[in-house]
């Protein structure tokens, strides 16, 4: 039974994918595409930054 025709029916509460989601599959809740990766990863990107940042300025005294 597909999607539409289990919500059409009232078996299936989730609702379908809408927007970017209907249109690509990697851009999903923890997708794979660029936009959704950088979204979910900048935390700990610019925790890696600041210790390059760091690391540098030790490298340089």
């Amino acid at each position: 039974m597909s999607l539409d025709k289990a919500i059409q029916h009232g078996k299936e509460h989730r609702r379908p994918y809408t927007g970017a989601k209907a249109i690509d599959r990697t851009c999903r809740n923890h997708g794979s595409c660029e936009w959704c990766q950088g979204n979910r990863q900048y935390a700990s990107r610019k925790k890696a930054e600041a210790a390059e940042s760091r690391l540098e300025d030790y490298e340089n005294r």
